[in-house]
């Protein structure tokens, strides 16, 4: 599959629009990007099925580049909980590892599909509602974030994201402030992407039906374009994140689910 210029023009403008999201909400832009990969690779000739497999994995692999881009303008701001960082990390490489390397090759691209829509769904509804936690509610300790960062990881695996729409939700329910949780997600997308982009390689590696340019599930020239446009538009997106009211911020975040939600639930059902 060649990357023509209407090809390159329409993956550029979704890169552009992905880093903006990874450093506004913290999210690595997987949950945009994966619907439109999925169109994208589909309109071109790709079985749906293998569209939203290799939709998921591209999109995560740009989150290796996005998120160091975003990192470093929240860390600037000295918004990144590099504690909260340094104690999910190691659940968050197993449980990327149990996914990429496992149960995402096992599952069709139609389950994937449905599950990406209904979790995000859910995501969505917990950040509308803005319940707020109990005063006292704190970080778990070691244990529990282990067991926490195992979860973010196996679910971002399944479904191609960097883990914020369970990060964030998960860090401002024990009182993290709203634009820490976003800065520190930021942050955990990087161990994510590279424990899933390493596990989609290696599970896709030799399948027969791949388009020219893959690497396993991973489509690399996509890979190179989004990537280079996301890496550019992040730092914008981070500016805009620490001038947007906390409240504000949360309704974009669940309004953008809904409607990603909203689409793979299609993909899913008429696969």
């Amino acid at each position: 599959m060649l990357l023509e210029p209407i090809l390159m023009l329409e993956l550029a403008v979704l890169g552009l629009g992905t880093g903006f999201l990874a450093g506004l909400l913290g999210i690595g832009g997987g949950m945009l990007m994966v619907p439109f990969i999925t169109y994208i690779l589909s309109a071109r000739g790709l079985p749906s099925d293998l569209a939203v497999k290799m939709a998921i994995a591209t999109s995560m692999a740009t989150i290796v580049f996005t998120s160091i881009s975003s990192v470093r303008a929240h860390h600037a701001k000295g918004a990144v909980r590099w504690d909260i960082v340094r104690y999910l990390a190691p659940g968050i490489v197993l449980g990327a590892a149990l996914a990429s390397l496992g149960v995402f090759a096992l599952l069709k691209g139609r389950w994937l599909a449905l599950f990406f829509a209904l979790f995000v769904g859910f995501s969505a509804t917990q950040m509308l509602l803005d319940k707020k936690p109990a005063p006292t509610r704190t970080l778990p300790g070691a244990a529990g974030m282990w067991g926490g960062g195992t979860v973010i990881g196996f679910l971002s695996g399944l479904v191609g994201a960097g883990g914020g729409f369970v990060s964030v939700p998960f860090m401002t329910w024990c009182n993290v402030a709203m634009h820490n949780a976003v800065a520190t997600s930021a942050a955990l997308g990087f161990p994510i992407a590279l424990a899933n982009a390493i596990g989609y390689i290696w599970s896709g590696w030799g399948m027969s039906g791949l388009p020219d340019g893959a690497a396993g599930y991973i489509f690399l020239p996509a890979l190179a374009v989004i990537a280079t446009a996301s890496v550019l538009m992040a730092p914008v997106g981070v500016k805009a994140a620490h001038n947007m009211p906390v409240k504000k911020l949360k309704r974009v975040f669940a309004s953008l689910l809904y409607g990603l939600a909203a689409y793979m639930l299609y993909r899913g059902l008429t696969a």
